[in-house]
């Protein structure tokens, strides 16, 4: 399915994308936004397994490389993807929108937070810990990572939701380098949704995303080097 909102193609991928057949698409893809030869992109797919390796990837985190492994460019350290999560890739344009990555990325959190909630799943951000968390099982765990890179600012990467993954295909890493804390999806929860639920959840909520890029943002928290995972 492909639809334009705003100048901006939604791209929908019904059949499993080889991860670093997306990689190559969405880089070319972002290549051409830069240049001005192509509409802005998010695109809603998923993969087949595979563990991806961001620019701070510590191979210790690496304890069972079960699936491939491959090197992303994105910030961050090792994630899983793998069928029953819904990747979405984001090649958007900050030149014409606020140029600050802290604030981007926190727009993207508050986005898949604000589909989630529509899903019955409460969800929320963590100032020290990129990603998306929730408490519904009882203990704090992630249900969602962000990974993200920009090249002329030009955006890369973007967010996975884990709906209904094997959850045992995460024990090959230590997600994104985040020992202490479990990682959930909506199934673990008892809230199971189709991946078209979300995606309908995302689209409803797209707009108030958009908006929220062109509006400063507070100060964030946070300090040091910015990791995204």
């Amino acid at each position: 399915m492909e639809a334009v909102i705003q100048d901006i193609e939604w791209r929908v991928s019904a059949d499993p994308i080889p991860y670093e057949t997306a990689l190559a698409e969405m880089e070319a893809r972002a290549a051409a936004v830069v240049r001005g030869e192509a509409r802005e992109l998010i695109w809603l797919l998923e993969h087949p397994p595979v563990y991806t390796a961001g620019t701070s990837a510590d191979p210790a985190e690496l304890v069972d490389p079960r699936f491939p492994v491959v090197k992303s460019g994105r910030g961050g350290r090792y994630t899983y993807h793998g069928p029953g999560q819904r990747i979405g890739y984001l090649v958007l344009d900050l030149r014409k929108r606020q140029r600050d990555v802290r604030a981007f990325i926190h727009s993207v959190e508050d986005w898949v937070i604000a589909a989630l909630d529509r899903m019955d799943i409460h969800a929320f951000s963590v100032p020290d810990r990129i990603g998306i968390w929730t408490r519904d099982g009882g203990e704090e765990a992630k249900i969602g990572a962000i990974g993200v890179r920009i090249r002329q600012w030009v955006t890369l990467h973007g967010f996975a939701v884990n709906l209904d993954p094997n959850l045992a295909d995460f024990g090959g890493i230590i997600p994104c380098g985040i020992a202490e804390f479990p990682v959930t999806s909506a199934a673990e929860l008892k809230k199971n949704h189709a991946t078209e639920e979300l995606d309908s959840a995302l689209f409803a909520t797209f707009l108030p995303f958009l908006d929220a890029l062109d509006r400063p943002r507070e100060k964030t928290t946070l300090e040091g080097p910015l990791r995204t995972d």
